[in-house]
């Protein structure tokens, strides 16, 4: 990648970020350092949106940034800004440098060792993941407007919509340190949305979908989303409410990301040694489903958790985290592991993406087979709240979908509540689909959980 600024929208290069990051460094070195890291990144966007077809909003973004973390042996002092002027960053270092003269010493802290570090040929490994989309505000509320246009004209009993929107954001980084790590990249992420409103007399409902990708050519037809999604809210029409009792709870793909999310954060360092997890101490513990496996791949071409290296430069690879229900391992970084006593898994910044997936799950199990494996029972596609705890893996949250009999969508339900613990939930994984969905970083087909509490009127 040479400079990025003539046909990219950005107002720096690769080579002036990468002398800004030596320049931090030296700086940090001349204060009295014993280590330092530095990341500079600039960022762009533009995000459109429209409801009932007019315009409501234009939005652009212009973004920068330089964050330094400075070490005085396990002191540590950070300090950031958007001023990249030589006197600016020197005063920013100063900071960073005198914050950590002034805090207590932790015996965790320290940049990554050395070997842990992603080598030159590791931090350029390309990955696919900047798709820059050269469109004006003008194209993006065309598409816009389809979008939510297509959702209307599904049926007449769609009569209102929250909007459309179309957002596009790109970027590009460096980062390094005094360990000698060197390393960045550029990357994308463009994304369409809308929320349309299905009415039959008094009965109003809403539901949305999107579609988002780094490689804007990969996004789904404006047409296709906004059908989709005025499917849906029509489908919920009607909704009823059912009796409480313990029923099997089929997920959504999308929803089921979620649990695998709370998983994750369970095993994940900071909430480890903080004591903080309903997860504690179960590296080679059997936590779910005994034919239940999750996989992570960082190197995924275009995947939207790829990345050569951690927030910290260290390098990723991929891994097995569970292997038939058992925790292979934590998501750590130097830091965490230090406090756990173990090494860095290379996850400062967070996971990168996850599939999990059941030794069970056959090519023909699409939602309708999963609906019939349900059989009698709830099947959500939506969920609200934050009723999750984290400590004690605690689960209840309301939800809305479709009761389900004899494995058939009998009727939408609306304002119920289901409940359980995670800790149960995962191990009470009964099958997982083959309708695999990628939300965010992880990617996870329909998951039926066998038992759950159902609290409805």
């Amino acid at each position: 990648m040479t400079d990025l600024r003539a046909d990219r929208g950005f107002a720096f290069s690769r080579e002036h970020f990468q002398q800004m990051v030596e320049d931090t460094l030296a700086e940090a070195r001349r204060l009295g350092a014993s280590d330092a890291s530095v990341e500079v990144s600039e960022g762009v966007g533009l995000s459109v949106s429209v409801r009932k077809g007019e315009l409501e909003s234009v939005e652009r973004n212009r973004d920068k940034s330089l964050g330094i973390g400075v070490y005085i042996g396990r002191r540590r002092g950070s300090a950031s800004t958007s001023d990249f002027s030589p006197a600016a960053i020197r005063q920013t270092v100063r900071a960073a440098y005198d914050i950590a003269r002034f805090t207590a010493e932790d015996a965790a802290a320290g940049l990554p060792d050395v070997e842990d570090l992603a080598t030159p040929d590791e931090a350029a490994r390309d990955l696919g993941l900047f798709h820059p989309w050269d469109i004006d505000a003008t194209q993006a509320l065309g598409i816009a407007q389809r979008c939510e246009a297509a959702a209307l004209a599904t049926s007449a009993l769609v009569t209102n919509s929250e909007g459309a929107g179309v957002s596009v954001q790109q970027g590009h980084f460096r980062a390094g340190n005094t360990r000698g790590f060197r390393g960045g990249y550029a990357s994308s992420r463009h994304s369409l949305s809308v929320a349309p409103i299905a009415s039959r007399g008094r009965d109003m409902q809403r539901d949305a979908w999107f579609t988002s990708m780094r490689d804007w050519r990969e996004l789904a037809a404006p047409e296709a989303v906004g059908r989709y999604a005025a499917e849906r809210a029509l489908a919920r029409l009607a909704a009823r409410r059912v009796p409480t009792g313990a029923v099997p709870v089929l997920f959504e793909a999308p929803l089921a990301a979620g649990l695998l999310g709370a998983f994750v954060q369970a095993v994940s360092g900071g909430a480890l040694y903080r004591k903080a997890s309903f997860l504690l101490d179960s590296l080679g513990e059997r936590v779910l489903a005994g034919h239940v496996d999750v996989d992570e791949d960082p190197h995924q071409h275009k995947g939207k958790g790829s990345a050569p290296f951690d927030d910290e430069g260290v390098h990723t690879r991929a891994r097995r985290i569970v292997d038939a229900g058992v925790v292979k391992s934590y998501f750590l970084s130097s830091y965490s592991a230090r406090k756990l006593g173990l090494h860095t898994t290379g996850h400062a910044g967070g996971a990168h993406n996850l599939r999990m997936t059941s030794r069970l799950t056959q090519p023909g199990d699409d939602l309708d087979a999963m609906l019939r494996k349900l059989g009698r029972g709830l099947f959500v596609t939506e969920l609200m709240g934050q009723g999750v705890n984290g400590v004690t893996g605690d689960y209840s949250r309301g939800a809305a979908g479709y009761w389900v009999e004899g494995g058939q969508i009998a009727h939408p339900v609306h304002e119920v509540t289901v409940a359980g613990n995670l800790r149960e939930m995962l191990r009470d994984i009964a099958a997982i689909g083959a309708d695999a969905y990628t939300q965010g970083s992880r990617t996870v087909g329909s998951v039926l959980v066998s038992h759950m509490k159902l609290a409805g009127a």
